[in-house]
């Protein structure tokens, strides 16, 4: 008597759901990938600068260990822990509106002047408010007041593309270098301390305005603050009507039109939005780290939000671990230096070298995707990737 008969699944079922597993990986895959990569290559850069230094041709292979567990140790630490919040903060919120332009399928560079424009706002509410009201007046109008005008500098680029059809990118550089200069002006004029030996700002301890220290020797209020923006921005992506057009005018803009949404009102609401959470990150950089500016001040936060963004796949949730990642790095690079005696730049070679591998494997995507429309058979099934990130 034959036993019972089983049935296979199709060649073709099974390809399937191979494809939609290795879809559904690879949001995660790939920044993995990215990181272990560059630490790869800033190893093998490591051990020819040990060479170089010491002047011959035999290179410490020990080096990079050294240097890697020292970065590790430096973040272990209490301390190092909540350097580590503190660094992320910053590029948490400013990662995750340029995260939010990405998934409208606009590249907002203009992060570096609207963090200072926010930067500004919030020390005008310091230096004209904060002599008469109390911290619990003066602290939440701050942080409103950044936002506000992180917004409007968002609101300019994207108004500009909405009706003159000006790109994003060129015109968010340009008004990075007006905005730094608008800056470097307040500072040296409505915002300067009277009396100062040189142009700077109150300090914002004495002015009623700084942060809260909740956590440790430096860990201010902004850490909160950042935490409570990923599952905002996430709600407003994935369970709002808004966060769907969002989505699809990025997706396919025509498409979207088509359906009779309205391109241009999102484009402007998505950079309004994008630069406000930039000059958020300003604010809390102002009224929990630095508290006081001088003309020079300046940032990287602006472009280090790219590399979070696209670390993150632009998803809130990927954003927070990839602000968290490099505030490590940035954590951990004293450390590094002081117990491996390898320089603490070290940090933003390997932040540009996974840069450069997101950008190889958003390239890659781009590719696939024209094999697709072409008829060729891509790497990744594009259905199934399609369903992948719908659900990511």
């Amino acid at each position: 008597m034959s036993g019972p008969v089983t049935k296979r699944r199709p060649a073709r079922h099974r390809n399937a759901i191979v494809n939609a597993i290795v879809a559904s990986a690879q949001p995660i895959a790939e920044p993995l990938v990215a990181i272990l990569l560059a630490l790869l290559v800033g190893a093998v850069g490591i051990t020819m600068l040990s060479g170089l230094l010491a002047g011959h041709s035999s290179f410490d292979v020990g080096l990079p260990v050294a240097a890697y567990l020292a970065l590790l140790g430096g973040v272990a630490s209490p301390n190092g822990f909540t350097s580590t919040l503190v660094y992320a903060t910053p590029l948490i919120l400013a990662g995750l509106g340029v995260g939010l332009g990405f998934k409208a399928g606009l590249f907002n560079i203009g992060g570096r002047g609207q963090f200072l424009f926010g930067t500004v706002g919030a020390m005008a509410v310091a230096t004209t408010v904060g002599t008469t009201q109390s911290s619990y007046i003066t602290v939440p109008l701050a942080l409103l007041a950044g936002a506000a005008f992180g917004a409007v500098a968002g609101f300019i680029p994207g108004f500009l593309k909405a009706t003159s059809g000006a790109h994003e990118v060129v015109t968010t550089i340009m008004l990075n270098y007006v905005f730094v200069f608008v800056t470097y002006w307040a500072i040296s004029g409505p915002l300067v301390l009277p009396n100062a030996h040189q142009p700077i700002t109150a300090d914002v301890t004495t002015r009623n305005a700084a942060l809260p220290i909740i956590l440790g020797r430096d860990g201010n209020a902004g850490i909160l603050l950042a935490l409570a923006a990923v599952p905002i921005i996430w709600f407003l992506l994935y369970r709002t009507t808004l966060g769907f057009e969002i989505r699809s005018a990025g997706a396919n803009p025509d498409a979207a039109r088509y359906g009779g949404m309205k391109t241009s009102r999102l484009i402007v609401l998505t950079m309004s939005i994008a630069g406000l959470m930039c000059g958020l990150a300003g604010a809390t950089t102002l009224m929990g780290v630095v508290h006081q500016i001088a003309p020079g001040y300046d940032t990287t936060v602006g472009f280090d939000a790219i590399t979070v963004a696209l670390l993150g796949r632009s998803n809130p949730i990927g954003i927070l671990f990839s602000g968290l990642l490099l505030g490590a790095m940035r954590a951990g690079s004293q450390s590094m230096q002081v117990q491996a005696g390898v320089p603490a730049e070290l940090v933003d070679a390997l932040q540009a070298i996974i840069l450069v591998f997101l950008v190889v494997n958003a390239l890659r995507r781009w590719l696939d995707r024209r094999a697709a429309k072409r008829g060729s058979t891509p790497l990744i099934d594009a259905d199934a990737a399609q369903a992948a990130e719908g659900v990511a």
